[in-house]
Formats: structure tokens, sequence, C-alpha cells
């Protein structure tokens, strides 16, 4: 038993699910795209993935806040 990862939540699986697909779509690596939205450090997003951390509620929101104001570019064809 692992005490000191935190379980991963459907809601967490969720959440990283939208970060990478929204990384993809901007041509970015989501550790990037944390550091913009939320000021994350480098590591960040692997502790999250790894369950060893997990983010508060407002930096959700933040988060989620950024990349709804930061829309991928549609391409002008």
């Amino acid at each position: 038993m692992k005490s000191e990862n935190f379980p991963i939540t459907a809601v967490m699986e969720q959440l990283i699910a939208d970060v990478e697909a929204y990384a993809a779509s901007v041509d970015r690596k989501p550790q990037a795209v944390l550091r913009d939205a939320i000021g994350a450090g480098w590591k960040e997003w692997e502790s999250w993935k790894a369950g060893k951390s997990s983010p508060t509620m407002a930096r959700v929101d933040r988060l989620r806040d950024y990349m709804a104001e930061n829309p991928p570019r549609e391409d002008a064809a």
C-alpha cells in the first residue's frame, strides 16, 4: 500500500485527460500549459499523474479558465 500517493479519482483522471487533449490541440506539453496557467513547477504534472499530489480546486478553476480563454487557433484555410 502506497500511503504517500493520493488515489486517482475519476475527476482527476478527467482533468488529466482534458489537459492532455488541450495541450495536444495547442501543440504544447501539458507541463508548459500548467506553467502558463497556474505557475506550476516543471515536475508538478508528473506528480499529479503519479498520484503523488493533486491540485486545489482554486488551481483547477484557474487552469480551466486559462484553457477556455486561450482556445486552440483555427486554421484560416
